[in-house]
């Protein structure tokens, strides 16, 4: 059931009930158009059936959500494009294999889109299917963590506000859609608590960070004199320049150039500051079952596990177990 809006003012009083709620705008004509005459392909020339019919064009619509979110035009896609899509989906913590079989279909789309003079040439021709990883990802230190931070500029119009979103990410182990995506309403810091809307559109409440907390209210200071879009007044995170909330990959830029003004030479994005999270707190002593609800973790039913593990034990694992909290 869809909630309505809501005007909110973080950290006042009460916590909310979770509920479902979808945040991608509708596609764009070309977009519905191009996926209709697609699925009448796949039917009629290639002679699949209904099922996976609907496999391939559900695969599709992720990629076509991604570029009306980004703004970009299908007939110009590129390779580069396409790359961070399939980046943006192992930031929404889709499994290797689920990706490989999302670009088989999107790879079958631009078939499509070519034989039918959509576009002039195939970006997916040197599109690779994602490797298993035979290694984990990436894991920061605590030092490289404060460096990481420390090699922002607070002078710069964003610098506030990219130390809160790293704050965030790390802290709070947010994926990057999650915290792009983010609301003022959905903020309780007077309770230590956000309201996260993960995968399949599922909330949960995640524990704040007293440091997480201070971070917010530094970069609210400067978000109140940002000229923000209509319609746009209610996330967290806005471009100073667009005024529009940020994009995934606004922030994996910007954390790639900290991350090499800090010296820091791993391959590093946000999902590991979000992989760092866990290893610290599970590294510290935490709950590995608490770790799981924070995490939005799939394997566990996410409001049914609220009925079971006590909010404030959940904040408790933040606080005794995420290095910086005990100086």
């Amino acid at each position: 059931m869809q909630a309505k809006a809501q005007i909110f003012v973080p950290g006042a009083g009460g916590l909310p009930p979770l509920f479902v709620s979808s945040r991608h705008k509708p596609p764009t004509f070309i977009h519905v158009q191009t996926i209709d005459k697609y699925r009448s392909y796949l039917l009629l020339e290639k002679g699949l059936s209904a099922n996976t019919c609907a496999a391939y064009v559900q695969d599709v619509t992720k990629l076509v959500q991604y570029l009306d979110d980004e703004g970009l035009d299908l007939r110009a896609v590129k390779l580069d494009d396409l790359h961070r899509f399939a980046a943006s989906l192992y930031d929404l913590g889709i499994a290797v294999t689920s990706i490989a079989r999302i670009l088989s279909g999107v790879r079958s789309y631009f078939e499509f889109l070519l034989q039918d003079g959509y576009i002039d040439t195939d970006p997916t021709e040197l599109l690779e299917s994602p490797k298993r990883p035979d290694h984990l990802p990436e894991v920061l230190t605590l030092d490289e963590v404060e460096r990481l931070e420390a090699a922002i500029d607070l002078s710069q119009p964003e610098g506030q506000r990219d130390k809160a979103v790293i704050e965030v990410l790390y802290s709070c182990g947010l994926r990057v859609s999650e915290l792009c995506f983010l609301k003022m309403s959905d903020l309780y810091l007077e309770e230590g608590f956000m309201r996260v809307t993960g995968k399949g559109n599922k909330q949960r409440l995640v524990p704040v960070s007293p440091k997480a907390v201070r971070e917010l209210e530094w970069w609210f200071a400067d978000r109140s004199h940002i000229d923000i879009r209509p319609g746009e007044e209610d996330y967290v995170f806005v471009s100073h320049r667009r005024g529009k909330h940020l994009s995934r990959i606004t922030v994996f830029h910007n954390l790639q150039v900290y991350a090499e003004r800090a010296g820091i030479t791993k391959s590093i994005s946000p999902h590991t500051l979000r992989h760092t999270f866990a290893t610290h707190l599970l590294e510290g002593g935490a709950n590995l079952r608490a770790i799981q609800a924070m995490l939005g973790h799939e394997s566990i039913g996410t409001t049914q596990l609220y009925t079971h593990i006590d909010r404030s034990f959940l904040r408790q694992q933040i606080l005794e177990h995420l290095p910086r909290n005990k100086r």
